[in-house]
């Protein structure tokens, strides 16, 4: 089971503090650190000092870490043109070294696209589609041939293809609850299938309908690496628990029942019972990112034992 560190900084982080805990990341020996990618805060708190964008901070994280995997939960495919992100993504990869992965999804949250004029589609899962074909499409046309793309929303004619990434293929992730549209996406694109905020339950019913849909696509089900994103609130005792929970603004009771809350040993129980249903990787959504000693927690006490 690999640990990845999932980030939410529109709540309200500074690019220094998202390097800390990239660096904690990679000396804890966690797997991967990904971001989310939005503009606008959500809920009861200020998200000051504003939010950072995604790409930017993973090209700076890219230069400053030298093994963890870089990535985000979900970029937007309301935020970029299809060949800026190809651009983007692979240029962020060469960066890196190769250790790049991009989760992309439609866009949800209209009030961050008013807040900051980004056009809001009404017909996003359609757009997603064609940028999948495009970024993919770019990045795997060989060297020295061009790309073309006549799609409703977008269209390419004579691109280069340019730049090319480090990996030979960067990995692409997927995810959401929808019980048709979106396994059948991931099936067609995705080489991880991610489950975010879902019970155990839930999980195991879209894990069976992206699985089903791999193979009536002509894939292996095992082609696909299957995770969850689950907020994590980890403590010694209940008392160290119910510190952590309220410095999120969380009740231990309601995140033992939607996440991973309690000692380690609990923790370690959960993430057991979501390895049954065919998880292989869980991306640790950490929302006070300043508590490094709760990833050192985590590391010394979760993750050794799943490793």
């Amino acid at each position: 089971m690999d640990l990845r560190i999932f980030t939410e900084p529109q709540q309200g982080a500074t690019y220094d503090t998202l390097l800390t805990v990239a660096k904690a990341t990679e000396d804890l020996g966690f797997d991967a650190f990904f971001r989310s990618d939005h503009y606008l805060k959500m809920g009861d708190v200020d998200g000051l000092p504003g939010p950072t964008d995604a790409w930017i901070t993973l090209a700076g994280l890219a230069r400053e870490t030298s093994r963890i995997r870089l990535g985000t939960l979900m970029t937007a495919a309301t935020f970029r043109l299809p060949g800026v992100l190809a651009v983007q993504v692979a240029q962020v990869d060469q960066m890196s070294g190769g250790r790049v992965e991009l989760g992309l999804g439609a866009g949800w949250f209209e009030e961050e696209h008013t807040a900051y004029g980004i056009p809001f589609p009404k017909e996003k899962f359609g757009r997603l589609e064609e940028q999948l074909e495009i970024v993919t499409g770019l990045w795997g046309t060989e060297a020295g041939k061009t790309f073309d793309f006549r799609g409703e929303h977008y269209q390419l004619k004579d691109s280069p293809a340019l730049p090319k990434p480090a990996q030979k293929k960067i990995p692409v992730l997927i995810g959401g609850h929808g019980a048709t549209r979106t396994p059948r996406l991931a099936a067609r694109h995705a080489d991880e299938f991610n489950m975010p905020f879902a019970s155990i339950e839930d999980t195991e019913r879209q894990f069976g309908r992206v699985r089903a849909a791999a193979e009536r696509a002509g894939r292996a089900a095992d082609a696909l690496t299957y995770s969850n994103a689950l907020v994590v609130c980890v403590g010694r005792d209940d008392q160290e628990v119910a510190r952590r929970a309220a410095a999120i603004g969380r009740e231990v009771d309601e995140l033992k029942r939607n996440g991973l809350a309690g000692t380690p040993a609990e923790v370690v129980d959960k993430i057991g019972r979501y390895a049954e249903v065919g998880s292989r990787r869980i991306y640790l959504q950490i929302l006070d990112l300043h508590d490094l000693d709760h990833l050192e927690l985590i590391s010394a006490q979760v993750q050794s034992q799943l490793s």
